[in-house]
């Protein structure tokens, strides 16, 4: 391709029109150094560059972030949106995993619930223990090194970490 054609295409002067990562940043709210990260990591393809080596997005771009963000706020991790992305780019729908994913994320919040109820329980029962105690002498403070609880949401793995 000649360069002038080449230029030509990456600016948006011709068919098609192309953005500079400062105008994709600006339409869709994602800084500049989320894009180049997204990039690299595979969630947005590889744009054009310009001779002067200027990245140039076409306007689909738009569409692909508005979907991570979106995917994000259902609680989807980066490396399930690509995973999903991938699926869609290899021509095969993504929706049966994206079902999975839900289903199994619903199953860790419904445990993770339980468990925080459990735990509620069990601080509501040392607070009023320890205000019949009132002050305990202790290294720092008595009432926390008398009681024994074992917060167990602490050993779990955080949801949103699952990675296929």
């Amino acid at each position: 391709m000649r360069a002038a054609a080449k230029e030509e295409q990456a600016t948006g002067r011709g068919k098609g029109a192309r953005l500079k990562i400062g105008e994709v940043s600006k339409q869709s709210g994602v800084g500049i150094e989320a894009l180049r990260f997204y990039e690299r990591s595979g969630l947005l393809g590889r744009p054009v560059r310009t001779e002067s080596g200027y990245r140039m997005y076409d306007e689909e771009v738009l569409e692909r972030l508005s979907f991570i963000k979106q995917a994000q706020v259902l609680g989807f991790s980066l490396n399930e949106i690509k995973q999903i992305i991938n699926e869609k780019r290899a021509g095969q729908s993504p929706c049966a995993d994206v079902r999975e994913i839900v289903r199994t994320r619903l199953q860790e919040l419904d445990e993770r619930m339980r468990e925080m109820r459990c735990y509620r329980k069990e601080l509501a029962k040392a607070l009023n223990e320890w205000d019949e105690i009132g002050d305990r002498e202790g290294h720092v403070c008595g009432l926390i090194e008398g009681t024994h609880i074992e917060h167990r949401m602490s050993k779990k793995k955080n949801i949103g970490t699952r990675s296929k």
